[in-house]
């Protein structure tokens, strides 16, 4: 848990303090601080990053800005925090490349719990990489490499957010299967965490962006009306 790297991206020092505090209570060494979204470009391009907690409003723009750019470069795991509740606020973080949310006021232990649950997923996917179940699922227009964690569409590698990847992967292991939203997100996103249907709904979108050639008409990713998602061959609809 130590090694993994972080960036807290705030302005507001009283946050970043009780974050870097709480952090380093956990044991983690490696963190890495910004205040402006212009600052966090230039550390993520220079380290290698595993996870940001990244404010929604910085002096030189918004983190739903920020984000994109983020994802050009990285596919660390990102906290959004967020002064914002509405559904239409949650749902353009998850929209815009995030990976999860934290409303202020929080609690920083809420942070801490959340960050030690997704490395506890991650942990335990390496764990099942070494035990031989290393796949690469061959949808023909695309390609899920496991071991290498890499989405290949049309011969290209394309970037794919850390839970965009898991969704996609878990489909790729259950193909032809009908998936409810309520079991994604118990296998997916686990049940220690705290995110609602809508957030299934954003991530197949982001999925359909990236291995349909028309996101609005998949071939693969089949919407099966009233019970949830399946995952296809292009010719087995």
């Amino acid at each position: 848990m130590e090694t993994a790297s972080i960036l807290i991206v705030d302005d507001e020092n009283a946050i970043v303090k009780m974050l870097e505090l709480m952090l380093k209570k956990e044991g983690f060494q490696k963190i890495f601080i910004a205040h402006t979204a212009h600052d966090a470009l230039s550390v993520i391009e220079k380290q290698k990053i595993d996870i940001i907690i990244l404010d929604v409003m910085l002096p030189d723009g918004s983190g739903f800005d920020l984000c994109p750019k983020i994802r050009q470069i990285s596919s660390a795991y990102i906290i959004f925090l967020t002064a914002k509740v509405s559904d239409l606020d949650v749902l353009t973080g998850f929209a815009t490349g995030g990976d999860d949310y934290v409303t202020k006021p929080f609690n920083p232990l809420e942070i801490g719990a959340r960050i030690k649950a997704y490395l506890r997923r991650k942990s335990s996917g390496a764990v099942e990489l070494t035990n031989f179940h290393t796949k690469r699922y061959d949808f023909g227009r695309f390609i899920v490499d496991e071991g290498a964690g890499e989405l290949i569409v049309n011969d290209e590698v394309i970037a794919c957010p850390t839970q965009v990847f898991l969704l996609l992967l878990y489909f790729c292991k259950h193909p032809n299967m009908v998936h409810s939203k309520a079991k994604l997100l118990d296998a997916v996103w686990g049940v220690d965490h705290f995110v609602d249907e809508n957030t299934v709904s954003v991530h197949i979108r982001r999925i359909r962006e990236r291995i349909e050639k028309d996101p609005s008409h998949p071939e693969f990713l089949l919407t099966v009306r009233g019970l949830g998602y399946k995952l296809v061959k292009g010719n087995e609809r």
